[in-house]
């Protein structure tokens, strides 16, 4: 990157820096940079101060390779951004004892910057160049680190340790610079806006999301969309886990690539699920899938108490389900941080189009007290969404408050631990089933009154759970009944009286 004819021969070449510690001598020589490029930037600069504007987003004064040019810059961008004039008669004031300009020739060398500036036409370009060298930089210089590291043997830095802090550091190296946030015209925006609408007409009218596979879910939410947070909450023994683990399964077992209606490739049906597993083994999770893949009771499956026909249909069902796109995390305590790199991970090596998270409480953050680091994991989780375009869906726990009232429904109120909560996420649900707790009403066999309404109720109530959507930022809340069938962990679509009566139209 240093065969640039430079642009004014008269110019002086800046030094090679060496007070930063990158390097010196000869190996300095082999780091890429390119003075030619930060000259022309500054000198547009100088000369038009509205330049700046244009690449103020791209980069900062840390990604000038020469420490002369990032003072120049620094002092220029503190004076625009105070509607300040930023030319070489203002800057020499600030400049005339700094002994790197000295060596350049004076604050001559600021008029000669100005003076040599051929067009403002290609500032963005000129910047891009600068911050992609000062990033290759930065890579050069994260590879000697990895390999002092590796090079000291320490007792108090094991080789595993030293992988995760590498890929977090490659990983916050990636999320710098991404020139395209910002403002975004109205007509960007509203251009946006159609082609998710046109996704949505094109699929029948149905969702413009990811499909549950539960149709009266996917009514209510329109499916699972990109960048929104989810939570999935509920009291133990409701189902929570039993709900992620189905969506996840039926999205993953629907997922076909092929080419999307805005040109790219990638999922047009389903997609490629990732599921951080806190609280449960790979093997549990993978059992409960099986489980309803096969048709055969957990319980049967943990006991191996099964008959030869229903072991059959089990290895059956396991290799069916080989090639599904559905990876499981099962570290437990992963703070959020972590969370955040691995699903960067994931979708850069084999995509992802849904993240699941069993679940919120066990994440760990860096906050001193409980309430702060809750909130700091829910917003992260928000962030991931966001920064990846996938729907994450947070499973949480409910507080205690919900089995002292008469009525067990939950509400966003029992969210437990933090109101973040409630406030990151685009959409909150509550698993409920009321069949569980009229179970523990069964009155004694002397009240043949009680006993006769509470059969009833009980038959009312068997195989049915409610999804109750209490919070959605783009659509209605809500109740969607769903069917239960404890025996496998299965949730499906209920039957309506409707549709048991009659046959459905083709």
């Amino acid at each position: 990157m240093n065969d640039i004819t430079p642009f004014d021969p008269n110019l002086p070449a800046a030094p090679e820096p060496a007070a930063n510690g990158e390097a010196t001598g000869d190996d300095a020589s082999i780091l890429p940079h390119s003075v030619e490029a930060e000259q022309q930037l500054l000198g547009a600069i100088l000369t038009n101060n509205d330049v700046y504007d244009r690449i103020a987003s791209i980069i900062t004064s840390a990604h000038f390779y020469d420490p002369v040019h990032a003072r120049i810059y620094e002092i220029a961008a503190a004076r625009i951004s105070k509607n300040a004039l930023a030319s070489p008669v203002t800057l020499k004031a600030f400049m005339e004892d700094d002994e790197g300009l000295k060596e350049l020739g004076g604050p001559a060398y600021l008029a000669k910057l100005a003076g040599a500036s051929i067009s403002a036409f290609a500032v963005r370009d000129y910047a891009q160049m600068i911050y992609d060298l000062a990033i290759r930089r930065e890579l050069i210089a994260l590879g000697r680190s990895i390999a002092d590291k590796a090079r000291r043997v320490d007792v108090a830095s094991e080789p595993k340790e030293q992988i995760v802090e590498a890929e977090q550091s490659l990983y916050k190296l990636a999320e710098q610079g991404q020139t395209e946030s910002g403002f975004k015209s109205f007509l960007k925006a509203v251009t946006e806006a159609v082609n998710v609408t046109n996704e949505a007409y094109q699929r029948g009218g149905g969702m413009a999301g990811i499909s549950t596979g539960l149709a009266d879910l996917d009514k209510q939410l329109g499916g699972l969309h990109p960048s929104d947070l989810l939570i999935l909450a509920g009291r133990p023994s409701m189902g929570k886990t039993s709900l992620a683990t189905n969506i996840a399964f039926n999205v993953a077992k629907a997922y076909k690539r092929g080419q999307k209606p805005d040109g790219t490739e990638g999922a047009v049906d389903g997609g490629v699920v990732g599921f951080f597993s806190l609280e449960m083994s790979a093997e549990q999770l993978a059992g409960r899938i099986l489980a309803e893949a096969s048709e055969i009771s957990s319980h049967k499956i943990r006991q191996g108490d099964m008959t030869e026909e229903e072991f059959r249909r089990f290895v059956q069902a396991a290799k069916d389900l080989e090639s599904c796109p559905l990876f499981i995390d099962d570290t437990p305590a992963l703070p959020i941080s972590q969370l955040a790199a691995r699903a960067r991970r994931l979708k850069r090596t084999h995509g992802l189009d849904l993240l699941v998270i069993d679940y919120l409480q066990l994440c760990r953050g860096m906050a001193e007290n409980r309430v702060n680091e809750i909130a700091e994991i829910s917003m992260g989780m928000k962030a991931i969404a966001k920064e990846l375009q996938i729907p994450v869906v947070a499973l949480s726990q409910l507080s205690r408050q919900v089995e002292n009232r008469e009525d067990k429904r939950p509400q966003l109120s029992d969210l437990r631990e933090s109101g973040s909560i409630e406030q990151d996420a685009d959409v909150v649900m509550f698993v409920f089933r009321e069949e569980y707790y009229k179970e523990r009403e069964k009155p004694g066999d002397h009240e043949l009154d009680k006993m006769e309404e509470w059969k009833q109720a009980m038959e009312r109530l068997h195989a049915k759970a409610e999804v109750i959507v209490g919070k959605q930022r783009h659509g209605p809340i809500g109740t969607v009944e769903l069917s239960f069938e404890a025996q496998f962990t299965r949730f499906g679509n209920l039957a309506k009286a409707w549709q048991q009566d009659h046959t459905p139209d083709y």
